[in-house]
């Protein structure tokens, strides 16, 4: 008997307490580091590394440096909301994930069936990757952005749905 993806996804372990602890502890500070992680919980760095392995490789989480897009010389970043003929979404998404410009792309609820966040230098590049790259995708129907002019507000310490 052979066991499908969907079964192996629902035997995944679920996350617990000291999972929640370590992803809320990166999430403050993705420096920290294993041994400083395994002092904070009073567990061994060995733990810490299984455990944090598990959450990398499960894609519970991901670490990484978050920028600011425009201290790093980008002159405009936004969302693209991207309207798909209902038979082509899958294929349309293959090739918009071979987009540079798009760090983030998701599917969606509403008009717009796609939602993908981008990170251009200037108006000429915004122009290209809309008229020249989203709009050469077959299937995609009509496109729309949403400039972002200034950061308020950027955190990722919003914990777990696993808290109480």
């Amino acid at each position: 008997m052979t066991v499908s993806a969907s079964e192996k996804s629902n035997k995944r372990k679920k996350i617990d307490d000291t999972d929640a602890t370590i992803v809320h502890l990166l999430q403050k500070d993705g420096r920290l580091t294993n041994t400083e992680i395994a002092k904070k919980l009073n567990i061994s760095e060995a733990t810490v590394r299984i455990r944090l392995k598990r959450l990398i490789d499960e894609e519970y989480i991901q670490i990484v440096a978050v920028s600011n897009p425009y201290k790093l010389g980008f002159g405009m970043t936004g969302d693209i909301y991207i309207s798909v003929d209902p038979g082509k979404i899958e294929s349309a998404i293959s090739e918009l994930k071979k987009i540079r410009e798009l760090w983030f792309i998701v599917t969606t609820t509403g008009s717009a069936c796609v939602n993908a966040e981008f990170i251009v230098k200037n108006r000429n590049d915004l122009d290209e990757l809309i008229h020249k790259k989203i709009s050469a995708i077959d299937g995609v129907t009509k496109i729309q952005t949403s400039l972002i002019l200034d950061y308020k507000k950027r955190r990722y310490d919003y914990g777990t749905a696993f808290d109480e």
